[in-house]
């Protein structure tokens, strides 16, 4: 009899003990997003620009591309030095453009890619370790290895004014085409006419383009994902791939940023989407790994522009999270509690 009684009451007290668990967890996700806001705003304050997504998925970071447009490496990459890790930033320098890499750029990039800094991790996903990602070709590296650092928070991209409204897949910029641009015979990429928030490729938007107010615009969220990727970039029997390159590495289209497309207007009206609307992480669906979303239950972390760090339900309306993805279309919605 007391048997049972002591086992119906461990019953009784490990939802509680989990429940603790995961509040702490959640808590240090927050902090994890607070940090990545705040590493944003110091980049701003001396570049006067917020990070970019790179040059594409074949490009790795460099420090000689700086901290704006003209960094190769994604926005992980660019946020090093403000995160503490100037060391790691400077692994792959060589005195040389990005686009004329040595064998010391790209042992150094290699290095780079195979080293987790735990603040781009969400406690409840996944441990800050190594994970599966494709042995990718890379422009300015030694091949992507085996094992590499994938995060887990992207950041806000908004919508992309086209056809499909999300993004285009863009591959890495050809090294002629970087070449060319450096000499001045051709312009610079500028996305600025088609992406509606704060990170995407070659962007450089500054804290005056966000006119909907820096606490009314998402600056990064958590990803979605599908458990089945939380180690693998596929599984056996997989049709398609999770997230398949180094979150270091400039963007190719859904790995370290996110859309928030939510539908459109016409005519004043709204007309709803839910494809991009945040999801909890589950098991068969695919869509996780190019929406917003987290582990957590209920609710995931989104850090304004303003450095803020706040919960967004999975039930958010698809045209408040779309006017919270655009910095500047005149709808300054709050997020709702």
């Amino acid at each position: 009899m007391v048997i049972a009684i002591i086992g119906m009451l461990v019953g009784l007290l490990l939802p509680a003990v989990q429940q603790a668990r995961e509040a702490a967890r959640q808590m240090q996700c927050n902090n994890h997003l607070r940090q990545l806001a705040l590493a944003a705003h110091n980049i701003e304050s001396s570049m006067r620009t917020f990070p970019s997504a790179g040059w594409g998925h074949t490009w790795m970071g460099d420090p000689e591309g700086g901290m704006s447009w003209g960094q190769p490496g994604g926005w992980c990459y660019t946020l090093l030095p403000a995160l503490e890790q100037n060391t790691l930033f400077q692994l792959p320098a060589d005195g040389q453009l990005p686009e004329n890499p040595s064998d010391t750029q790209r042992k150094g990039a290699l290095t780079v890619m195979k080293t987790v800094v735990s603040v781009f991790n969400c406690p409840s996903r996944r441990p800050a370790t190594l994970v599966e990602t494709p042995a990718y070709k890379m422009k300015n590296s030694e091949s992507q290895p085996a094992l590499s650092m994938k995060g887990d928070y992207a950041a806000n991209c908004g919508a992309y004014e086209s056809s499909t409204n999300y993004y285009p897949n863009m591959q890495g910029t050809p090294v002629s085409d970087i070449q060319e641009m450096r000499q001045k015979k051709k312009s610079w990429i500028d996305l600025s006419s088609s992406y509606t928030g704060i990170c995407y490729q070659y962007s450089k938007v500054t804290i005056g383009q966000i006119r909907d107010g820096l606490s009314n615009t998402i600056l990064f969220g958590e990803k979605g994902l599908d458990p089945r990727f939380y180690a693998d970039y596929e599984y056996e029997g997989a049709t398609s791939w999770g997230e398949d390159c180094c979150d270091y590495v400039g963007e190719p289209h859904h790995v370290a940023v996110r859309s928030t497309y939510g539908g459109y207007y016409k005519d004043n009206v709204f007309y709803d989407n839910t494809t991009r609307i945040p999801t909890q992480d589950r098991f068969g669906n695919l869509n996780c790994s190019s929406v917003f979303g987290s582990a957590h239950s209920g609710a995931m972390g989104v850090a304004l522009c303003d450095g803020s760090v706040q919960r967004m339900t999975y039930s958010v309306s698809p045209e408040v999270f779309h006017c919270l993805g655009n910095k500047a279309d005149g709808k300054a919605v709050t997020l709702p509690q």
